[in-house]
């Protein structure tokens, strides 16, 4: 929708009322004399409350965002702040994603119905339950099952949108592991930290006059929350991080994987403490400490040595395609026609085809977890039939196991993840900044 059709449809809107008074042959609502109606004849319409470049958020949407956000808060046990504080921030929730979902459409992500119905069926599968048993518990939670579908859609297209826009562009150096070793050994302990968050964002390129009110803003959370007020309710009433109902929480986390601007602040915390208020290039923060502790040093783990053949699925390799191939490559291996690195060379879509399609040795969670179940099912020399993950369809072959102290490696894999996901944490911030800032936002609530 352009913006001349978008203003087009706010006049037809505006005047919907007098359009429908006159198609019924009464005086308009405009008329010096209007008819008289009785309060339970009075229906409010719906409105627009926000212009979000092309597209408008209604009282409709958010009231409707409103009351499964509160249902959130209560499952939880958060105390609620006030109803317009509350949907603020909701609403700002929305305007992002709105916005998100905007660029994401103009730059080509798509997810198509059958990658949504193999995403519901992986979030019915983790709990416990079939497609149709999901469905009829989504029902009884009053959410109407194709909403479901299109929240899942949309949360899909956002988390590819911020892998492509953000995460795929993250890199970490060795020199970086090695600083961040260095650093861990100075301090004579690898600590794991719970943390909460709260943020106050600024805009790019802010007036004197827009930091002020965003600091003052900080300041007045930081006040309740030394008040005794719940930090979740805080959250859920001023953060603009996207987890803000959520209560801020960031969940336990390695010193090294806490952004750079929150290592020393919270080394001075104790559990249950909040800090001062801290500035970055994105805005003004509060951390919360609930919980700290120690880790075990030494680490044993069962690794496999794997490889596999992979078909991709697409336009012209259909599911039924992919299939068909890899069982009878399987068949040819088995009965001794081919051998298995060869058919990984001329038939596997994966990087690893070069190498006989050899994985090396793989620890727990280092492959999506379909691939390591059947994987795991398997016994030295033993072949897969075809399994499916999000990556297409595999064959599978361990080829032995062993238990290995993978410490130094674990070490070095750790600050990799832990590097990787700080650098993502505060691009994705800076990154959505910018992308609403350049956006056209308009408020339109009638309140």
């Amino acid at each position: 929708m352009n913006s001349q059709t978008l203003k087009s449809c706010l006049v037809i809107f505006a005047l919907l009322p007098n359009l429908l008074f006159a198609a019924e042959g009464k005086p308009s609502p405009t008329n010096s004399n209007p008819p008289a109606a009785s309060a339970s004849q009075i229906q409010p319409l719906d409105h627009i409350v926000a212009v979000v470049n092309d597209d408008v958020i209604t009282r409709h949407d958010l009231d409707e965002r409103y009351a499964r956000a509160v249902q959130q808060l209560e499952s939880r046990k958060t105390p609620l702040p006030p109803r317009k504080i509350l949907e603020k921030q909701i609403l700002e929730r929305m305007i992002n994603d709105r916005i998100q979902l905007q660029f994401a459409a103009q730059t080509g992500i798509r997810v198509d119905a059958a990658m949504l119905d193999r995403a519901i069926e992986r979030i019915a599968a983790q709990n416990q339950m079939s497609v149709e048993q999901f469905r009829d518990a989504i029902s009884k939670e009053g959410i109407a099952f194709d909403k479901f579908r299109d929240d899942i859609r949309n949360e899909i297209i956002l988390s590819r949108l911020r892998e492509r826009e953000v995460d795929n562009k993250i890199n970490v150096t060795e020199a970086e592991i090695d600083a961040y070793l260095e650093a861990q050994a100075k301090q004579g302990a690898d600590e794991e930290y719970n943390t909460a968050h709260i943020l106050i964002r600024i805009p790019e390129n802010a007036t004197t006059e827009q930091i002020q009110a965003a600091h003052a803003k900080a300041q007045k959370a930081l006040d309740e929350i030394r008040s005794g007020a719940d930090f979740a309710q805080v959250s859920a009433s001023y953060s603009d991080s996207p987890n803000a109902l959520e209560g801020g929480a960031m969940g336990w986390r390695r010193g090294s994987q806490i952004p750079s601007l929150f290592s020393q602040a919270i080394q001075t915390l104790k559990p249950g403490e909040t800090s001062d208020i801290l500035r970055s290039n994105n805005g003004f923060h509060l951390l919360k400490l609930i919980d700290k502790r120690g880790q075990n040093k030494a680490m044993i783990i069962s690794q496999t040595h794997a490889r596999h053949i992979l078909i991709k699925t697409n336009e012209i390799v259909s599911e039924a395609d992919a299939k068909n191939r890899l069982a009878q490559i399987r068949e040819r291996i088995e009965n001794g026609s081919a051998k298995f690195e060869d058919m990984a060379r001329q038939y596997s879509d994966d990087g690893s085809a070069s190498k006989g399609g050899d994985l090396g040795w793989l620890s727990p969670g280092e492959t999506v977890p379909e691939f390591e179940r059947a994987m795991n099912a398997l016994k030295p020399g033993e072949i897969s039939q075809p399994i499916h993950t999000p990556f297409g369809y595999h064959l599978i072959q361990v080829l032995e196991r062993r238990d290995q102290d993978v410490t130094k490696e674990r070490q070095r894999l750790v600050a990799r993840q832990a590097i990787r996901e700080r650098k993502i944490e505060e691009a994705q911030e800076e990154w959505l900044r910018q992308l609403r800032d350049s956006a056209y936002v308009e408020y339109r609530d009638k309140e």
